[in-house]
């Protein structure tokens, strides 16, 4: 059976939808009438035939990536790789961690080759790619879990802030989780950073052993799961308050770690009612709010 893409605006007539297999973006530009057009014309023209290009190179992409050696060819398949190498040599990771996080970053890259935009956003299901210029601003929502709808949290970036990334990864996410976080999501300088962070913090919020944690192996649930028999996360019970505070710390080890290394720009770490956040940039919550960045002080509980 053919596979037809599925292009057109959404109701608000403002943002396009770009629908492909598993590709799934929402984007927006603002900026003239005539760039906007062009923006979005362009995101068209590059988006038709994405899929296919990551397709031909997808076993090389389920493979652990090396720190060093790269062998794939395609644009969009070397950036996943590049983001997700510096990990490499800390832990097993694949390219396909920053698959969603690349693919948005390559469809506003050719939106902001065509078109002077004042913002523009490509959101892949969550993993974010941003434009701003002088002046501009965004506020990011942070929900409590990505599959649930609802903000409690926002995070704004300004055009003077270093990232353009946002990505969120847990155990209720599209893609599975060794770990037990209901939502981690990181701020770095690139959509595909961001993606391939969120993963490995995300991972290292856990509890390795507890009898409350039920794990299977990844192929048992996906036969071609990049994975293959790692033990991911099925569901998560009851736990003690301690116990959250430890996995989310583990959590934000990894964090501290990878903002000290300068590859994200800031993490907020979720599970069951608790969030620690790590990093540079502003939490806001109604009636409060909390500096990411506070490292000499330790991580906020809110």
């Amino acid at each position: 059976m053919t596979r037809t893409p599925q292009i057109g605006f959404l109701a608000d007539g403002r943002r396009l939808h770009l629908q492909d297999g598993p590709i799934d973006l929402i984007v927006e530009a603002t900026g003239s009438q005539a760039d906007k057009r062009a923006a979005y014309a362009a995101a068209v023209r590059r988006f038709s035939g994405l899929l296919d290009e990551l397709c031909g190179e997808l076993p090389l992409l389920r493979q652990a990536a090396h720190p060093a050696r790269c062998l794939l060819q395609g644009k969009v398949a070397r950036r996943m790789h590049d983001a997700v190498a510096p990990f490499a040599a800390d832990c097993f990771i694949t390219p396909m961690a920053a698959v969603a996080g690349a693919v948005a970053e390559e469809i506003l890259g050719a939106m902001t080759a065509n078109a002077q935009l004042e913002r523009a956003y490509v959101n892949n299901g969550g993993d974010i790619a941003l434009h701003l210029a002088d002046g501009a601003q965004f506020t990011v929502g942070l929900a409590d879990r990505p599959d649930a709808p609802g903000v409690l949290r926002t995070m704004i970036i300004h055009a003077d802030d270093p990232a353009r990334g946002v990505a969120t990864s847990g155990r209720h996410g599209r893609s599975f989780s060794l770990g037990i976080a209901d939502a981690v999501t990181v701020l770095a300088p690139t959509a595909s950073q961001a993606d391939a962070a969120a993963t490995i913090i995300a991972n290292a919020v856990d509890l390795p052993g507890h009898p409350a944690i039920v794990r299977c192996p990844a192929h048992d649930l996906q036969p071609d799961s990049d994975l293959g028999a790692r033990p991911v996360t099925r569901a998560v019970g009851e736990l003690s308050n301690r116990e959250i505070e430890d996995a989310l710390e583990a959590g934000a080890h990894s964090a501290r770690k990878w903002l000290a290394a300068g590859l994200i720009d800031g993490a907020a770490l979720r599970l069951h009612d608790e969030m620690i956040v790590v990093g540079t940039r502003a939490v806001e919550v109604p009636g409060l709010r909390v500096p990411l960045g506070r490292a000499a002080e330790g991580s906020l509980h809110v």
